[in-house]
This record gives C-alpha cells, sequence and structure tokens, in this order.
C-alpha cells in the first residue's frame, strides 16, 4: 500500500462540519476521560444548539483540553483548529479525521486555515480555537496570537469563551506523567456580534487576555486542591525554572523525587501536592509560586538581551515533517541533520546540514515572536518558509531560547508584546 503524502492530503481537504460520531465519541470521553480526570463544568451562560454558528476560544493549560473544552459543549459538534505538525502523528490521524480537525501553522501567516474556517462557519458549524497557539509552558497564559482580533471581528458571530482551572496541574509541561486532581472549566460569553462591530481588532485582543487569563498555582494557593505528584514530581522542573533565585546562576538547578535545589549553592524547595514550596531551610530563598519564579526568571533574560552583544549558540540535531507516510511512536519529527542554532538580536540562524548537505537559514526577530513545543521541553520547533524546522539540542536551553526569543522580539518593537492588563 503506497504511504500517504500528508501535505497534499491536507492541501486538497475540503473540511466539512463533523457527524453523529463525534458525539458518540465525545460521550465516550465525558463517562471515562472527563471523569477520570475530575473535570468540573461551570456554565455562566447556557448554550443551546440552536446558539450557531458561534466561535469558542479557551485558555491553553494541557494536552487534554479538548476533552476539557468539547465534552460541556455537547450536543453541539466544534471544528477545532490544532498544529499542522500534530497531522503528522500516526496516533491522531484517526481522531483528527473524525473531529475534523483544522490545521493551523503556528505563530506564522496560514491562509489555508483561515479558508476552512469560512468554510466551516459558512456552513452554519462552530469553531474551537486555543489563540495562545500552544499549551500553557509554565502554568499561565502567553498573550494571544497577533490577528486573533481581526479574525473574530471579521466573522461577527458571538463568541463564547473557557478558562481552565488546574489543566497545567494536572498535565505539566516539563513531565509528561499525568497528575490526576481537580480541573474546573468556567464557561462565559464573551462577544455579542453587536460588541465585536464596536470594537478595534486591538481592543478585543485586549479583552480576549485579559477574560481567558489564568493562573493555576495562584488560584491552587487559595483552593488547595491535592493533584498526585507521586514520589518525583520535582524532576525535570530544571527544564522549565533554570535559573536560582538565591546565587543567580543558571542552568545549576536540579529536581530529584520532590527536592528541587541548586547544585552550586545548595537553594532549594520541597515540592508538595498543593504544589506548595517549602524551603528547604530558613536562609533559601525560593519564590511563593512556579508563575513567579517564571516571572522572576523571564526579567533577568530581558535584562540580559538588551545587551547588543546577547548570543547563545547550541548544537541541535534539525527534524522535519516526513515527506510521504506518518510519525509513528509517539515521534514529532524525522532527524534529517545536524548543526548549530545562534539567537541574537537580529534573529535566529540555523548552520549545518540537512539530508546529508548544506544547509542554513535566518528568521529575522520581528517574524520570530515564540517557538513551539510539540510535547515536553527537550525540543522545540518554528517554521521557515512555511517548513516545519524542528531542534533537539544538545544541552538543557530550551527554555532559555525561548525567554530569549521573546524578549529580543519584544525588545526589537515586534508586534506580539506582553500583556498591557494589570494580572
Amino acid at each position: 500500500m503506497a504511504k500517504v503524502n500528508v501535505r497534499e492530503k491536507i492541501n486538497k481537504t475540503k473540511t466539512k462540519r463533523p457527524n453523529f460520531i463525534y458525539n458518540i465519541l465525545g460521550w465516550v470521553w465525558k463517562c471515562f476521560v472527563a471523569k477520570k480526570y475530575n473535570a468540573h463544568y461551570i456554565f455562566k451562560t447556557k448554550i443551546s444548539k440552536k446558539d450557531g454558528p458561534f466561535i469558542m476560544i479557551s485558555n491553553h493549560a494541557s494536552r487534554m483540553d479538548y476533552i476539557y473544552t468539547g465534552v460541556p459543549l455537547l450536543p453541539n459538534r466544534m471544528n477545532f483548529v490544532a498544529g499542522y505538525n500534530e497531522f503528522f502523528r500516526s496516533h491522531l490521524a484517526g481522531v483528527f479525521g473524525i473531529l475534523k480537525v483544522i490545521p493551523k501553522r503556528n505563530f506564522v501567516p496560514d491562509n489555508y486555515t483561515i479558508r476552512e474556517i469560512n468554510r466551516i462557519i459558512k456552513n452554519g458549524g462552530n469553531i474551537m480555537i486555543f489563540p495562545e497557539g500552544m499549551s500553557s509552558i509554565a502554568g499561565a497564559n502567553q498573550p494571544i496570537a497577533i490577528g486573533t482580533g481581526k479574525l473574530l471581528k471579521h466573522y461577527k458571530i458571538p463568541v463564547y469563551y473557557a478558562v481552565i482551572k488546574g489543566g497545567y496541574l494536572t498535565s505539566p509541561k516539563y513531565n509528561l506523567k499525568d497528575r490526576l486532581g481537580r480541573v474546573e472549566v468556567v464557561i462565559d460569553k464573551l462577544f455579542t456580534p453587536e460588541q465585536l462591530a464596536s470594537l478595534t481588532p486591538e481592543q478585543i485582543e485586549d479583552q480576549v487576555n485579559k477574560a481567558i487569563y489564568h493562573d493555576d498555582f495562584a488560584w491552587n494557593k487559595k483552593e488547595q486542591n491535592h493533584y498526585d505528584i507521586g514520589t518525583d514530581g520535582a524532576e525535570h522542573m530544571e527544564d522549565l525554572l533554570f535559573w536560582c533565585p538565591k546565587c543567580n546562576a543558571q542552568h545549576t538547578m536540579k529536581g530529584e523525587g520532590n527536592k528541587f535545589y541548586c547544585t552550586a549553592c545548595g537553594n532549594g524547595m520541597t515540592l508538595t501536592d498543593t504544589y506548595d514550596f517549602v524551603p528547604l531551610t530558613e536562609n533559601d530563598v525560593i519564590p511563593e509560586t512556579q508563575t513567579e519564579w517564571f516571572n522572576k526568571q523571564r526579567e533577568v533574560i530581558k535584562e540580559e538581551v538588551k545587551n547588543e552583544n546577547f548570543c547563545l549558540k547550541e548544537k541541535v540535531k534539525l527534524g522535519n515533517l516526513p515527506e510521504v507516510g506518518y510519525l509513528k511512536n509517539q515521534k514529532t519529527s524525522e532527524i534529517v541533520g545536524e548543526g548549530e542554532i545562534v539567537l541574537d538580536r537580529t534573529g535566529l540562524t540555523y548552520n549545518g546540514t540537512r539530508n546529508g548537505a548544506p544547509f542554513n537559514f535566518h528568521i529575522d526577530s520581528l517574524a520570530l515572536p515564540t517557538y513551539g513545543m510539540c510535547t515536553d521541553m527537550s525540543r522545540f520547533y518554528t517554521f521557515y518558509n512555511g517548513e516545519f524546522m524542528e531542534f533537539y539540542p544538545e544541552n538543557n536551553v530550551v527554555e532559555k531560547f525561548f525567554l530569549a526569543t521573546e524578549e529580543i522580539h519584544r525588545l526589537n518593537g515586534g508586534k506580539w508584546q506582553d500583556f498591557n492588563f494589570q494580572k
């Protein structure tokens, strides 16, 4: 049997609305998966099947968000928008086909996506979007993608929103092991067609950012829900939090069991099953929450990139999507080369090989607001001329590349700026 050319298949697909199988699958997820993850739903407004077409937007807390948002909207059927590269993974191909998911190249313009959203809305369907473009790395939101406001204003149909609480605590980005606890999903109406007509795209984006913003750690500091972190809850936390708030060293943090400490100065804490941080000694300097730690770390990198000579270099393997066939065994790309990535104030450069031949490219900082992350924090990706480029670094530097790239983009006047509302 000839292997499928996924690119050609996507380009030829005219997306339809999901059929009744969507509802059957949805009810299975409701009875078994949502129940397992202890998901609870709070409706501040009711959504009837007669209310379509509409757009639903949500914060993107974890890899389980399609269940957290799809289940409570049943019997409404939604066309979800998901990362283009995910369509090349064999274990997702079947369910994406059933759900009629629309592909999107994250953080770059994609006319195909707009075309297919148009098609669904014109046919009376509903669209589900996670406008951050990627599930949360640190447990709180990143700003939504530029262009979201323009898209919502264009369609002039009702917009609802969901805020997922506890999703990241159940499925943190730095450790793929599920930690069952409690998830709450709050659903409300955000815009009427009349409100969209009266607002600018920028005003719409400001209101979306404010409506869906959520910090799982600040929330659970009050709620004190317990999560099954097991005996290895802090392992791989150094992938996310690489800076020591006591001695200011970088890449010296280490997670062992539920203990997290600096190998340079000993500063550390123990992680509890409510995600509280308990300092190892009274002399340790530990932020109140993971979000606070992460934000302080960002400020450190923000100062670093102000130096005109700032430069990060890392040896990497290069991954691309296959020409034919699907990626198997949970892979996110095929290794096709190796080389070095260099990040400086001008942007990102790759110098190396691909398929046995020399290969290099440069992406200007203004066109590179951030990266994507398919699974855990071992690798990251971007698109160059519409082609998926995934980097597998030798060292534990992924999060520093993220923070530095984002702050260089902002420093140089890029459009994807930080929130302009008080969190």
